[in-house]
């Protein structure tokens, strides 16, 4: 999305994994599988993705691209910033 500029946010289904692929803005994750990595065609840069997971709650890691571990919860949506400087997925403080 680009400020001052109309826009359209990309939506997909992705189900949770170890590794995740996302390719949309925002993200439907399915299933209760716990994240570790989430990769995307665009981590050469800095990006921003909101993430809601649909089936029920969902455990972010750390032992791969992600800074700091949490929980989310079902049908609350959480915005994750991924840092090219340090080569981590940042959440949102609130969470």
């Amino acid at each position: 999305m680009i400020p001052g500029l109309q826009t359209k946010v990309s939506e997909s289904n992705v189900p949770s994994a170890t590794t995740i692929v996302v390719k949309s803005d925002l993200v439907r994750l399915t299933g209760s599988t716990q994240v570790e990595t989430i990769g995307s065609p665009l981590l050469g840069n800095s990006i921003i993705i909101y993430v809601t997971p649909v089936d029920g709650n969902v455990v972010l890691g750390t032992s791969g691209n992600i800074l700091v571990g949490a929980t989310l919860i079902q049908n609350r949506l959480y915005t994750l910033i991924f840092s090219k400087a340090t080569n981590k997925w940042y959440i949102h403080g609130v969470v």
